[in-house]
């Protein structure tokens, strides 16, 4: 049986990968920093499943949460097949409105976290000769916006480096790109959602399935959904200066509210 380590694990996307890796026979390391939900959540996915399911209790908003969860992958005793580095969050605010040890906090999440992680993590696969690692990111890496907007682009253009340097090794990584999920990340962000279409929410169970499948199929980058993907056809189209406008009033009228 493999192992598969998920950052994030209890709630929004990182839960439905615990969930659909579980179902399909993986052994789980399941990282957050509530040890209370991940104790619950590694008692019912085994019990549901059969799995073996492994707790970590990080904060990778710190060097030791992330230093734990990179000894952990470093293990070659029991090593991990798969890595999803799915934590982070968001703040509520534009450019200025928001402190910044909080832009800083985000940045070693999204950022520091990925880098260090996927690290650790590819350099045992490599090794093997086999393994995947997903980053999830968002579709708010391909426009002009904020902070968070910039550090997801950063995870895009990484994994896409990063995977292509590994090319032939055996080891898959990818970008997973979602928009809208139905999740406890606007909430936690105190970000208002109800002025967001119906149309633009995800399923966070059905765009786990399809990252897997991407994953498996070898992409680089998976845009999860027939809506996002054209909203991001006619984004590759747009010039980058009228884009940034655009952003900006989608943002004024489906964001942070």
């Amino acid at each position: 049986m493999t192992t598969a380590l998920i950052t994030g694990s209890t709630a929004g996307i990182g839960a439905a990968f615990a969930r659909r890796l579980a179902a399909r026979g993986h052994n789980l390391v399941l990282v957050a920093r509530d040890t209370k939900r991940l104790g619950e959540q590694a008692t019912e996915l085994h019990d549901l499943h059969g799995i073996e399911a492994e707790v970590l209790a990080a904060d990778l908003s710190t060097d030791e949460g992330i230093a734990s969860v990179e000894r952990r992958l470093d293990d070659r005793t029991h090593p991990v097949d798969l890595l999803v580095n799915n934590a982070g969050f968001g703040n509520k605010g534009r450019y200025l409105e928001v402190s910044m040890a909080d832009e800083l906090t985000m940045l070693k999440v999204h950022i520091e976290a990925v880098l260090r992680l996927t690290s650790a993590a590819t350099g045992s696969m490599r090794s093997r000769g086999r393994g995947g690692v997903i980053n999830v990111a968002s579709v708010a890496a391909f426009v002009p916006r904020g902070t968070y907007g910039a550090s997801k682009a950063w995870v895009v253009q990484f994994t896409q480096g990063a995977a292509r340097d590994l090319s032939g090794s055996g080891v898959r990584l990818m970008a997973l790109c979602p928009g809208f999920v139905r999740t406890e990340f606007h909430e936690r962000a105190g970000m208002g959602t109800d002025n967001i279409p119906g149309w633009m929410w995800l399923d966070a169970d059905k765009l786990v399935a399809t990252a897997l499948a991407d994953l498996a199929r070898g992409k680089t980058v998976s845009v999860p959904d027939p809506r996002y993907k054209a909203l991001m056809g006619v984004v590759k189209l747009t010039p980058r200066g009228l884009l940034g406008g655009v952003s900006s009033r989608t943002g004024r009228k489906y964001g942070p509210q």
